[in-house]
């Protein structure tokens, strides 16, 4: 069965490597469709209670951004790693396409900060939130629109041929980046045939700006199969899911930051502000705080589309007061949810001492899993929602999220039980990280089920 796979994987990057004028004409495709999705509902009326995805451009638009194409891009990287980036994704086109033309300057130290892709994720999604992007053209225009006019600013102005936005600034890359590190091939370089190659050395480009001689895993490559056969020492690899976790996954603080406080933790509080019951009790509690001290400006309901929900003709306008709420439930919860899986990392260092180097963020890339089901899950509610607006049976859908839940919880299980086993641990200590790891998992996991099952 290898053999097959092996098979398929090199016709399939010799296709890749053969047909670059297809796959950018296919890109091309998807850059105007992209554009009409997010342009022409921009410029419609905003949809009635009777709209559904097949009569109304907005909520087709609404249903084919977060009902398929996020999640689904998701689900993606950890079956074809980032084959998205390289094949479809308009902003990474529009950003090489911008930097053919472009002035080619130097990229500056300051794009070259680690933290970035915590940060954009942090802010993009709590920005989403504001202003409610899973709900309105407008917001979509906003959110997708500006960060595809920001990729290709970048593409002009920094590179030559290169996707320098794709790698530093993308709010999305670092989620990509760990989710790719589970997909079942990758481009393997051989050291060997590198020095001594047996293809004549022609140029290649890669767009995403991987050391290709150094290349380990598929976190940072794009999949385009411009660099298929290079010097006869780069070849598409099956590979087990589980690899570049256990066995040679690079690993950061900023890399953790991002699965412990941005994927299990700012994006689950955003996904649950609108249907916690604390979330209103917490904003009724500063509302009367505010009334009984003669505060009032809080409750005004005057700010602009782009910085806070404002569309008064469908009756949901966010006050200040709801927009500081927002903030404070999500960075709650990231404290809460995120917290405890730093506290359980953290003591896992102090079990294992100084056998596991960098013990927190080895141990940390077992969350991957968990990580994306949980964004995952979240962002297929609006699917569901949406389905359900349109009489769709969505009665398996429970018992669904529950199972894919569970999966993801137990294969980041076994990841952390395999990464321990590589440092000879012994069992007593082993189990005890375990343990410790599962009491950290348990705000987060009881979070998605307040989501999911009690509220």
């Amino acid at each position: 069965m290898s053999a097959i796979f092996q098979s398929f994987a090199y016709r399939l990057s010799s296709f890749l490597r053969d047909h670059k004028r297809l796959l950018r004409n296919i890109q091309w495709c998807v850059v105007a469709v992209y554009f009409f999705l997010i342009l022409v509902p921009a410029a419609l009326p905003l949809p009635g209670n009777s709209a559904h995805i097949f009569s109304n451009l907005t909520v087709f638009a609404q249903f084919a951004f977060w009902g398929i194409w996020w999640p689904f891009v998701l689900v993606s990287m950890p079956l074809m790693g980032r084959a998205w980036c390289g094949w479809f994704c308009p902003e990474g086109m529009l950003s090489e396409w911008a930097s053919e033309r472009g002035r080619g300057r130097a990229i500056p130290r300051w794009m070259r900060w680690g933290g970035w892709p915590f940060v954009a994720f942090a802010l993009t999604t709590i920005y989403g939130q504001l202003v409610s992007v899973y709900q309105y053209p407008w917001a979509v225009l906003a959110v997708l629109g500006g960060s595809t006019a920001a990729a290709m600013i970048v593409g002009y102005l920094y590179g030559r041929n290169k996707r320098v936005w794709c790698k530093y600034l993308c709010p999305v890359n670092g989620v990509f980046q760990l989710l790719a590190k589970l997909a079942p091939w990758h481009y393997k370089v051989s050291e060997d045939a590198w020095r001594h190659p047996v293809r004549r050395i022609e140029s290649v480009n890669c767009a995403p700006l991987v050391p290709l001689r150094h290349m380990k895993g598929a976190a940072d490559c794009h999949m385009c199969g411009r660099c298929a056969d290079y010097r006869g020492a780069i070849a598409l690899t099956v590979r087990s899911p589980e690899e570049e976790i256990v066995h040679v996954s690079e690993t950061g603080g900023w890399q953790t930051a991002l699965i412990v406080f941005g994927l299990m933790g700012i994006a689950v509080g955003a996904f649950l502000w609108s249907a916690s019951p604390w979330f209103v009790a917490l904003k009724q509690a500063m509302a009367e705080w505010l009334v009984n001290h003669d505060i009032f400006w809080p409750l005004q309901q005057n700010a602009p589309w782009f910085i806070l929900t404002h569309y008064p003709e469908v009756n949901d306008v966010f006050s200040w007061l709801d927009g500081v709420t927002i903030l404070l439930f999500i960075l709650c919860t990231a404290l809460v949810t995120g917290g405890a899986l730093w506290l359980g990392l953290q003591s896992i260092r102090l079990v294992v001492g100084k056998r596991v180097k960098l013990a927190v963020n080895t141990v940390a890339q077992a969350l991957i899993p968990a990580a994306g089901a949980g964004v995952f899950l979240g962002l297929t509610a609006t699917t569901v929602t949406l389905l359900q607006n349109d009489g769709v049976a969505t009665g398996w859908v429970g018992p669904a999220r529950l199972a894919l839940l569970s999966l993801s919880l137990l294969w980041t299980l076994r990841l952390a039980w395999k990464i321990l086993a590589q440092h000879r641990l012994p069992l007593p200590r082993r189990m005890a990280c375990m343990l410790l790891l599962l009491a950290g998992l348990a705000p987060f996991t009881y979070a998605w089920l307040l989501f999911f099952v009690i509220w």
